[in-house]
């Protein structure tokens, strides 16, 4: 006996992993979120990698300066659902929570919301029982 035919079950690939809330921290997130994407078949080649990159960089890098509490780890998780890539960064601090600000020609800080901001499909930043999440989503 068979079973009936249906629609088929979607596939999910998640990766979470937590890293020292340093730089070295960030840049390692970085590298483990490319190799995770190799092997769920997207290439370090395509602009999906690039993209995805991009902001894991910022938002590990917003974590570490922004979001550090002494002895807490930040945590990455990427999410790949029916052509939607979701990325994203959780750290200890709910008190700062990230915006993208007016441009201003001097300021040396402050960019990295903006190439999220062009970057991502959609993008905003959740409370958690300890912390905040800053989320960003790709389409495939």
């Amino acid at each position: 006996m068979t079973a009936p035919a249906g629609p088929t079950p979607a596939l999910v690939r998640t990766f979470t992993q937590r890293f020292s809330s340093t730089r070295r921290g960030a840049r390692l997130a970085r590298l483990l979120a490319l190799i995770e994407l190799h092997a769920w078949g997207i290439p370090e080649s395509t602009a999906l990698s690039a993209d995805v990159g991009l902001l894991v960089a910022e938002l590990a890098a917003n974590a570490v300066t922004h979001g550090r509490v002494p002895s807490r780890d930040f945590e990455l998780r990427m999410t790949l659902l029916e052509g939607v890539l979701r990325v994203e960064v959780s750290d200890g601090r709910r008190d700062r929570r990230p915006a993208v600000q007016p441009h201003a020609y001097q300021a040396e800080t402050g960019y990295g919301l903006r190439i999220v901001d062009a970057v991502a499909a959609d993008w905003g930043v959740v409370d958690r029982v300890i912390g905040k999440t800053v989320w960003a989503e790709l389409g495939r």
